[in-house]
């Protein structure tokens, strides 16, 4: 899978991006443009599953019906990037993995996908719900936990805006997916290495990494 997240790769951005048509998913961790996610999945000919990041415009409230998008019971216009699959809050079979979504940010503002800890918790917990009503009726786990900020103290850093969610740790525990992919903490040209928790590959994908759900590849 190609996972991308926060800062946007320019040689991705053109035919170079083919060098990736190996791939059979992609995942995007928030704070992209979503031009440029749609460009990805055209070009790659491949579907998208992404979650929100804090700087990206409010997607919550939405809904699809047979093609209609509406909010509030209205028709509108769908702000997110074309025919992905947005799974924030979700568990979403795509590409024959099973994902759980999480985005957003800790509250440092009063902008979009922003959360307490307290509101990603409850959050984290239907999550939860989802994924454990998923497995009662397939037998199946979670392969993939999408989130656009880390864990608390397994990649984040200390200022405000980039401290991780306490609540993902019990979320991992719980799950027990195969693989967290999250965004949100730049590299800034240190070299970020995959973290352990709870026995779970954690990997920040800033800007994009190329990933084997089984771990066997890794490659940049």
């Amino acid at each position: 899978m190609l996972a991308v997240a926060d800062e946007v790769v320019e040689q991705l951005w053109t035919d170079q991006v083919h060098q990736h048509s190996g791939v059979d998913l992609i995942l995007a961790a928030g704070d992209l443009p979503f031009d440029y996610l749609e460009f990805l999945a055209d070009a790659l000919d491949k579907p998208l599953v992404f979650v929100p990041g804090n700087h990206d415009v409010d997607l919550s409230g939405y809904s699809n019906v047979r093609g209609l998008w509406t909010k509030a019971g209205l028709p509108v216009r769908w702000p997110g990037p074309a025919g992905a699959v947005n799974a924030d809050e979700r568990v979403v079979d795509v590409a024959g993995l099973r994902i759980a979504g999480l985005g957003g940010s800790i509250r440092y503002n009063k902008g979009p996908n922003q959360w307490t800890e307290r509101q990603q918790a409850r959050r984290a917990r239907r999550v939860s719900r989802l994924a454990g009503w998923r497995r009662l009726r397939d037998g199946r786990g979670v392969d993939v936990l999408l989130t656009h900020s880390p864990p608390l103290d397994c990649g984040d850093e200390p200022d405000a805006p980039h401290r991780g969610f306490a609540c993902l740790h019990g979320l991992v525990s719980r799950l027990r997916p195969g693989l967290l992919v999250h965004g949100h903490i730049h590299p800034h040209g240190v070299p970020r290495p995959d973290r352990v928790l709870d026995g779970v590959r954690v990997v920040n994908v800033v800007p994009y990494k190329v990933l084997d759900i089984s771990g066997a590849r890794d490659e940049t």
